[in-house]
């Protein structure tokens, strides 16, 4: 069964509240370490013995490096679990997003995005309007009604308007 335009829509407002509900997060994962020491009498050298530790480490990258967090306190390390577990939640949520926003994009009918005006061109109802960039070209490099060359007119032949120059020409600009 197909979903309708409005569940899907429903489906996303409810992830983007789930992920306004999300809390502080980070990347990265956590990793259990052991290793030997450097006192060659330490126990720690001693055959089929696991080492010291375990020392836990948040690794993540940023900005291509690696970067590599070490906790002095169970504490340290338990808030890092939730931030990475949050984090973890986040990238499904992105993820749902993503495939619902790509539902939404193929279940929304071309003519609620675009008006009849929109379609033609808004400044011509008939669609007759440039198309190619040859044509576009030559639309704004039309010469004014006073025979001057500039940057472009409306479709009345009035340029969009002058812009101030230095060096003792008037060039055409488009209104903003």
């Amino acid at each position: 069964m197909t979903e309708s335009l409005h569940e899907l829509e429903q489906q996303r407002s409810s992830i983007f509240q789930e992920l306004l509900r999300l809390p502080d997060f980070r990347s990265g994962s956590i990793t259990a370490t052991r290793g030997t020491c450097g006192k060659p009498n330490c126990h720690c050298h001693q055959a089929h013995h696991p080492g010291h530790g375990p020392h836990f480490r948040l690794t993540r990258k940023a900005n291509g490096k690696t970067i590599t967090e070490t906790f002095s306190t169970p504490a340290e390390l338990r808030k890092a679990e939730r931030e990475v577990r949050a984090y973890h939640r986040f990238r499904q949520l992105a993820q749902q997003l993503l495939e619902v926003n790509e539902k939404i994009c193929r279940a929304r009918p071309l003519e609620q995005e675009l008006t009849p005006e929109k379609k033609n061109g808004d400044l011509d109802p008939t669609g007759n309007h440039p198309r190619t960039r040859t044509s576009l070209a030559a639309h704004f490099f039309r010469k004014g009604p006073d025979g001057s060359s500039g940057f472009g007119s409306h479709r009345d032949g009035h340029a969009f308007g002058d812009a101030p120059s230095g060096g003792g020409g008037t060039y055409r600009t488009a209104e903003i």
